[in-house]
Parts: structure tokens; C-alpha cells; sequence
């Protein structure tokens, strides 16, 4: 059994599940992800949790691609906040019951986070189970560790690279397609507005600053038939025109006019950020920029 929120899947999170699964396979058992919904914060002070770095629905797909065999969703509530660590073990580790548990060496388990790695070790000698706990890990001996914290910074910034090296992939925001001012259709350029369900995520989701971006629209991200298409991305307001100054996040397909996308749920991959966000003068100015935007996105991801 491995353990923790696992936000990101990040390539730390990678190399713990990877000792995981070759624990669990030595011994000729089935690895058992464990991880936390909603974030513990969330519960515990709400509006403090961090920016989520994938829905539940991904993070799950993300667990058992890296090798969980099963991953068992565990609810996080107040109640279970204020459960002691023992009777914690007892519940969540020995009732499945656990043979070898994998963990970071920074887990902490119940009421007011009192159990550490050393509390688990003891309580498995006494509950006939092994534990594993496992330095935070980094590209080389010295260097900042992966972490969902750095790629959470990196995204937040608009460091759409940095946070492709710690998380091995492109960043995604997901959401359903719903109805805008349909001024991109207007101008030439029809867009997909998405609107991220925090829900989905557990807290809310990291959203990179406002810009435009390059990066992909993703069909049935979770279902059979997924398409990546190339976009243009833009994240913020429309400062050019007036609006509600309600932050949103829109794709242009590029070379595709034919797309019936409402009340779909897409992904948005994030490549690399363009520029930032700029109110021009009028809409021809902003036309000749889109287009200018349009050429680059066709540059950045021929090269991505």
C-alpha cells in the first residue's frame, strides 16, 4: 500500500509508486494506492488548500498508469482529522489489511498530524506489517526535490516548461465547454470556453496567469477516442472589451471550424506561455494580434 494525496502525480510521486510496485511484486502482492479527497486543508481550514494540479478522475488515471493495481479513494472529513493515529492504522491499514506500506518521509497520519514515519514503524511491528519510508526525491543529489509544491509555483507563474519537468507531462486543466459572449466567432476566431469545476479537483484548480498560451484541447480526455488539437490559448479577462471581469479560460482550434464542443468535458494542455494579457485600442488591433498569436502556436508546438 502506497499513501498520500498525490497531487500532480509528479515524477517523485513516480519514483515512490515505482519502489512501491517492485516491493509489492517481490512479495507477490497487489499494490493498493491510498489518497485523499478533498485535500486534508480543505477540511481543516477551508480556503487555505493549495491549487490542485488534476482532477480526482485524472489523478486516479495518473495512480494506475504508474502502477497502483487499485486505488482506493479515501474521503477526507473532520471526523476522520480527528481520529488518533493508532486507531487510524487500525482502520485504514490493518482492516484491508496492509502487508507493506510505502509512504514519504514526511507523512503524517492522525488527530493534529501527530503520527510520523517513526509512530507507523512501530505500529506496524505490532501489526504485522513492514514500512517503507522513502526520501523526497530530485533529479540529482542536491538539486530542488520533486514536489507538487514546485509544480503547483511553476504554473501559477506561467512556467509552463519548468512545470513540465516535474510533473513529465503537460500541465491539463479540465472542464466542460459552456457558452461565452461568442465574440471570437465574431471576430473569426471561434473559441471553446472552459469552465473548470473545482469540484473535480477537490479545491481549486492551478490555473496559470492571464495570457495567451500554445498548447492542445484534448477530446474525451478520459474516454476512448481521445484527440489532442492543436490551440491557441488565452487565460484572464477580456480587457479589450467590457465584461463581467470574470476570468476564463478559452481555445482556438487551430484549422478547425466544424467542432460541436458545448457541455463536453475537454482538457486544456498548456505548452508554453506566449505573452501576457493586453487591452488594445480596438478589435482590428486584437484581430491582428490573434493571428500573430495564431502563428506562433503553430511555431511552439511543431518544436514541443
Amino acid at each position: 500500500m502506497a499513501i498520500g494525496v498525490f497531487d500532480g502525480v509528479h515524477l517523485g510521486h513516480r519514483a515512490l509508486l515505482a519502489t512501491a510496485r517492485e516491493a509489492a511484486d517481490e512479495r507477490h502482492l497487489p499494490l493498493v494506492v491510498v489518497t485523499f479527497h478533498p485535500h486534508p486543508l480543505a477540511i481543516l481550514r477551508p480556503g487555505s488548500e493549495p491549487a490542485q494540479l488534476a482532477t480526482i478522475r485524472h489523478r486516479i488515471e495518473l495512480l494506475s498508469q504508474h502502477g497502483a493495481d487499485a486505488v482506493h479513494l479515501l474521503e477526507f472529513t473532520l471526523e476522520l482529522s480527528r481520529t488518533p493515529p493508532a486507531e487510524w492504522v487500525q482502520q485504514t491499514l490493518v482492516e484491508m489489511p496492509a502487508r507493506v506500506v510505502v509512504v514519504g518521509e514526511d507523512f503524517r497520519f492522525g488527530h493534529e498530524a501527530a503520527g510520523d514515519v517513526a509512530m507507523l514503524r512501530e505500529l506496524g511491528r505490532t501489526n504485522d506489517f513492514e514500512v517503507l519510508g522513502l526520501p523526497l526525491f530530485a533529479e540529482a543529489e542536491g538539486s530542488a526535490t520533486w514536489s507538487s509544491s514546485r509544480a503547483r509555483a511553476a504554473v501559477l507563474a506561467g512556467d509552463m516548461a519548468e512545470a513540465r519537468r516535474v510533473l513529465a507531462r503537460n500541465h491539463c486543466l479540465e472542464g466542460v465547454v459552456v457558452h461565452g459572449e461568442h465574440r471570437g466567432r465574431d471576430l473569426g476566431y471561434p473559441t471553446a470556453n472552459i469552465n473548470p469545476l473545482a469540484a473535480s479537483y477537490g479545491g481549486p484548480p492551478a490555473m496559470p496567469p492571464d495570457g495567451v498560451y500554445a498548447g492542445w484541447l484534448v477530446m474525451n480526455p478520459h474516454g476512448s477516442g481521445t484527440k489532442r488539437l492543436p490551440s491557441a490559448i488565452s487565460v484572464g479577462t477580456n480587457p479589450t472589451f467590457e465584461d463581467d471581469g470574470q476570468r476564463r479560460v478559452e481555445a482556438f482550434v487551430l484549422d478547425r471550424h466544424d467542432l460541436r464542443l458545448y457541455d463536453q468535458l475537454v482538457g486544456i494542455e498548456f505548452a508554453a506561455k506566449l505573452r501576457d494579457q493586453v487591452a488594445f485600442a480596438d478589435a482590428a488591433a486584437l484581430v491582428a494580434q490573434m493571428e500573430d498569436d495564431v502563428t506562433r502556436t503553430r511555431q511552439v508546438l511543431q518544436q514541443t
